[in-house]
């Protein structure tokens, strides 16, 4: 079982920046995806940006085509966490956000795709 915390959310004007974070507690394996994904009011969840971690190793990143050049997703597996870097954020960024991991090879968009979930934690970007 794992478990996962985000944090790091909150209110920023347009064109600011936020770093979010996602603390991993529990028993990870040393191959595996790890990925963000948001979720704004009256629509579906997803895929923000993911990560490939081989053998504890970062590797292969991918990026939803709305956020490339803006975010930049990161870890520290020694401290078991994953980080979301937000720049040059739009209104249409306001979400909650969400950590996930899965345990299968591969990036996938898709949201049922994922094993584990954190709570979220909400991004609000005032224009």
């Amino acid at each position: 079982q794992v478990q996962l915390v985000e944090s790091g959310g909150g209110l920023v004007q347009a064109g600011g920046s936020l770093r979010l974070s996602c603390t991993f507690s529990g028993r990870t394996p040393r191959t595996y995806t790890s990925s963000w994904f948001r979720q704004a009011p009256g629509k579906e969840r997803e895929f923000v940006a993911g990560i490939r971690w081989t053998e504890s190793k970062p590797g292969y990143r991918d990026y939803a085509d709305s956020v490339k050049g803006r975010f930049t997703i990161s870890g520290d597996n020694a401290k078991n966490t994953l980080y979301l870097q937000m720049n040059s954020l739009k209104s249409e960024d306001t979400a909650v956000y969400y950590c996930a991991l899965d345990m299968k090879i591969g990036i996938s968009h898709r949201s049922d795709s994922y094993d584990y979930w954190g709570q979220g934690t909400q991004v609000t970007v005032s224009s």
